[in-house]
């Protein structure tokens, strides 16, 4: 069964501003520390955030100050503002634990961002 699906990716200019949804099930989320991670053509996958098992956040630094992860406890949720973004963010964004399950990576949602 699905245990994380991600969602709320689409086109945006440059300089605007995307939610990401992931949503897991409940027994991924209680136990995990969970994080975003994107992957952009002819790159590797990359970690963009993550959200401790006590859900402290932590960002790589292309995305402090620009990027928050966030969690809703009772809807087994997890968040990623992402804002003043940049043609550089375009890619395939992933939600998974941290780290991650290779069983556990899904479709991912696209982030297009366009100058």
């Amino acid at each position: 069964q699905v245990q994380l699906a991600e969602s709320g990716g689409h086109l945006v200019q440059a300089g605007g501003s995307l939610r990401l949804t992931c949503v897991a099930s409940k027994n991924v989320f209680k136990i995990n520390a969970m994080g975003w991670y994107r992957q952009a053509p002819g790159k590797q996958r990359e970690l963009v955030a993550f959200i401790s098992r006590d859900r402290k956040p932590s960002y790589e630094g292309y995305g402090k100050g620009r990027f928050t992860i966030s969690t809703d406890n009772v809807k087994n949720t997890v968040y990623l503002q992402m804002d003043s973004l940049e043609s550089e963010d375009t890619a395939l964004y992933y939600c998974n634990t941290v780290p991650p399950l290779e069983n556990y990576w899904g479709r991912g949602t696209q982030v297009t961002v366009s100058s």
